[in-house]
């Protein structure tokens, strides 16, 4: 994610310019040392290297997630709970009424506590804190992991292959499986954490769970099914067609034997 800030749009739309021109920067690089090795798949190579360091990068966030586990005492939580926190008094804003002035005027309002540190954590908090927090890591894993193997694949002259179909069924699976885990263990995590903090009669004790699942990670599954279909749908063509190709090379060898 690539977030700036600043006094007006303007200037946090100039930083965002120069990260994506970074960006750019570093993808015309690799097309470039691509021309100038005289590659004809420059754009699955540079897709492969990116991939790559996407992989890199993240399996380095996984280390980091598991070393927070057990080498400090916080846990950085973030999900959905039922705590509800108002807006400061300080705040100028109007409560909702049946008149309202004219001009831009702020409803008070609130928010739920989501995302928040507890300190002198316990294991336990700490190791489903990061439960969470590798789940949605894998999650966003996943896209590079199947973009290096269908890159790898194709780059070596099996753009339809076995490896390719099971790498999309696998990631249509692990979507599944770490799309809906990430949600319910942040939330878990969360409410976990807070019932840590407060005792169970104190007015910020959740009483309940409260667990969502969008259905994000059941359209990004069925998405890669259906491109594992495809996939399928491609290799049984092309040994089709190879197929056909043997067949008509021993009757053109017949044929000779004969003449």
């Amino acid at each position: 994610m690539i977030s700036f800030g600043g006094e007006s749009a303007w200037e946090s739309l100039r930083s965002i310019g120069i990260a994506l021109a970074v960006i750019g920067v570093v993808i015309g690089l690799l097309v470039w040392i691509g021309r100038r090795r005289g590659s004809k798949t420059i754009a699955l190579d540079a897709a492969l290297t990116i991939s790559g360091m996407w992989i890199v990068l993240n399996a380095i966030g996984g280390v980091v997630i598991v070393f927070k586990v057990f080498q400090v005492d916080w846990a950085e939580l973030s999900g959905r709970t039922l705590v509800w926190m108002d807006w400061p008094a300080s705040l100028p804003c109007l409560a909702p009424t049946l008149s309202t002035p004219p001009g831009a005027v702020l409803h008070c309002a609130g928010t739920e506590l989501t995302d928040f540190t507890v300190e002198n954590a316990s294991l336990g908090l700490r190791a489903l804190a990061g439960a969470a927090q590798f789940s949605s890591l894998v999650l966003t894993t996943l896209p590079a992991v199947i973009l290096a193997v269908i890159c790898f694949n194709t780059l070596r002259g099996r753009a339809f292959s076995r490896t390719i179909t099971r790498a999309l069924v696998g990631g249509a699976i692990a979507v599944l499986v770490f799309g809906v885990a990430s949600e319910l263990l942040s939330s878990i995590a969360a409410t976990s954490g807070l019932r840590a903090v407060f005792t169970p009669d104190s007015e910020w004790y959740p009483s309940q769970f409260q667990l969502t699942v969008t259905p994000l990670p059941f359209i990004g599954a069925l998405m890669l099914a259906a491109l594992a279909a495809v996939f399928r749908q491609g290799l049984r063509l092309q040994q089709q067609r190879d197929a056909l190709q043997r067949e008509n090379a021993a009757l053109a060898d017949d044929t000779r034997g004969l003449v």
